[in-house]
């Protein structure tokens, strides 16, 4: 977050990367008989105006064969947080346990820092020095600072290079958010055609299955930068446990329920063990919770959400008894059935009550999934329909959710989500389906870092029938960058040149404003 001590953003960078060269450079004691055991690098995240959590995993051998990276006896971790990128100033610091239990990730909630400024921290263990990161605090509760945000979601390993976290990395935010798909849990066949580089196994199902997919990508240099670059705030979609999986339910309906909470357990304990979470969002069994507010000063209140874990069962199954997301093409009362819903009713209740509470200038929603109706057809027989993976297929969760930004008259409430693959500017209407009806909230929807888009010659035709979409393309690549200030939220549509060349470029492919007191983004 911008405001507060702060040294020029590009001293910070050249001293974040002088001290990273040099904590990677520092010679180690090999009596552990260990390799370099900060092979996934750094993360920070959920910041406060005290504080925020600092990260790492040693994992010597990443991608060992059993998903315990090489370590076979708990490891006692030292951690420093210092006031300047070559870690001399060191404020805070301790040691903690790196345990077999958690796949010898590290999770320290840093507290009793200044607020609205930025800090730097680091690991040593095993006789090594993790790469120094850059995290910063919350503004203090009173304040009303500017911000730097950027959001990401869906990149694929097998389908490119991570170049558009390297741009955003460069960009220096103040916090990113991470909005689902972070890995995949799905192979490619090596002969289909679409794989850039290999994940070197199949789809995953076993803790150390997903524990090895997540240890690859975060061995991923652009990854790794843009964590070191700045704190993040992450939520998940469906690849980080299986395509379109629906809270008990797999989409694979000869996969029985027992059965798919176990994967369930398996995939949330791997995502907590390398994602910078709070202790609120350890794993219990098949349940994590994820969903939570962060303030921002006066300037922002997040509210982060879940649309996976708690949300009933798919709408509309197919006669095949599959709950893959499709185009619903017949009458189905499951999309409109107010006991069905999206979030699940505690996770609602939730929601409306910090929509209440909501005293800041801006609300923002971070989530997975493209809010907004969108009338479709279906690709083979023309026919209308809904997309029943998203919010069309629990439209009575939506109408109360938007009906509650109503009630509770809430500032500036903006949707962020990812999923689709495309960039999409949306008006969210009191009544979704009603385009005369109010504008209530504004929606912005980033692309993929490396997946594939949908058709977008198939997407255009339908445009005419959701007046609401105010700007959509899905043939490129990329990320989000929002410049957040009191008055008003300018978001850039950043695009990469080809995910497949790890050296790609970036550009601006289209900018919009949103003022505040007034829903809907206006290109500029």
């Amino acid at each position: 977050m911008s405001g507060g001590i702060d040294h020029s953003r590009r001293r910070v960078l050249a001293g974040l990367a002088v001290a990273t060269t040099f904590s990677l450079l520092s010679p180690f004691a090999r009596s552990a008989g260990v390799d370099y055991p900060f092979t996934l690098g750094v993360a920070s995240g959920d910041p406060l105006p005290d504080g925020f959590v600092i990260w790492t995993r040693l994992a010597p051998l990443f991608n060992a064969a059993d998903g315990r990276g090489g370590l076979r006896r708990a490891v006692p971790v030292r951690w420093r947080v210092a006031t300047d990128a070559a870690m001399t100033r060191v404020v805070r610091h301790g040691e903690v346990t790196a345990s077999e239990r958690f796949a010898h990730s590290v999770h320290v909630e840093v507290a009793g820092l200044e607020a609205g400024r930025p800090y730097w921290y680091q690991f040593e263990g095993l006789g090594a020095q993790s790469p120094v990161g850059q995290s910063r605090t919350a503004p203090a509760a009173h304040a009303m600072a500017s911000a730097r945000l950027g959001f990401v979601s869906c990149s694929h390993w097998e389908r490119g290079y991570f170049s558009a976290y390297r741009h955003l990395a460069a960009e220096r935010p103040d916090l990113v958010f991470f909005l689902g798909d972070y890995i995949y849990d799905n192979s490619f066949a090596a002969d289909s055609g679409k794989v850039v580089r290999a994940h070197g196994a199949g789809n995953a199902v076993s803790l150390s299955d997903y524990r090895n997919r997540y240890a690859l990508y975060k061995t991923d240099p652009d990854l790794q930068a843009l964590h070191a670059a700045a704190p993040c705030v992450a939520t998940w979609d469906d690849h980080e446990v299986q395509n379109d999986y629906a809270n008990r339910w797999s989409q694979d309906p000869k996969i029985a329920v027992a059965q798919f909470l176990q994967q369930r357990t398996a995939a949330y304990q791997a995502y907590y063990e390398h994602m910078p979470l709070r202790a609120s969002s350890l794993p219990r069994g098949p349940d994590m919770r994820i969903y939570r507010r962060l303030d921002y000063g006066r300037l922002a209140r997040l509210h982060v959400l879940d649309g996976r874990q708690y949300r009933s069962e798919q709408p509309c199954v197919l006669p095949n008894g599959s709950h893959q997301g499709h185009i619903a093409t017949n009458p189905c009362s499951d999309l409109r059935d107010p006991a069905r819903t999206m979030l699940g009713w505690q996770q609602e209740a939730w929601l409306d009550q910090g929509f209440a509470q909501s005293k800041a200038q801006w609300n923002l929603i971070a989530q997975d999934l493209l809010v907004a109706p969108l009338a479709q057809r279906d690709l083979t027989n023309h026919k209308p329909g809904r997309w029943t993976d998203g919010w069309d297929g629990y439209m009575a969760n939506r109408t109360r959710m938007l009906a509650s930004i109503e009630r509770n008259r809430v500032k500036n409430p903006v949707f962020w989500a990812g999923d689709i693959h495309s960039f999409w500017v949306t008006d969210l209407h009191a009544e979704a389906d009603k385009p005369d009806s109010p504008v209530v909230a504004t929606e912005f929807v980033g692309s993929s870092v490396t997946s594939d888009g949908p058709s977008y010659e198939a997407f255009n035709k339908i445009l005419p029938l959701n007046p609401h979409v105010k700007f959509f393309d899905s043939r490129q690549r990329g990320y989000m960058s929002v410049e957040l200030k009191e008055q008003q939220m300018l978001t850039h549509f950043r695009v990469i040149s080809d995910p497949r060349d790890p050296a790609a470029g970036v550009s601006t492919l289209k900018s919009f404003v949103v003022e505040s007191g007034r829903a809907g983004a206006v290109a500029v």
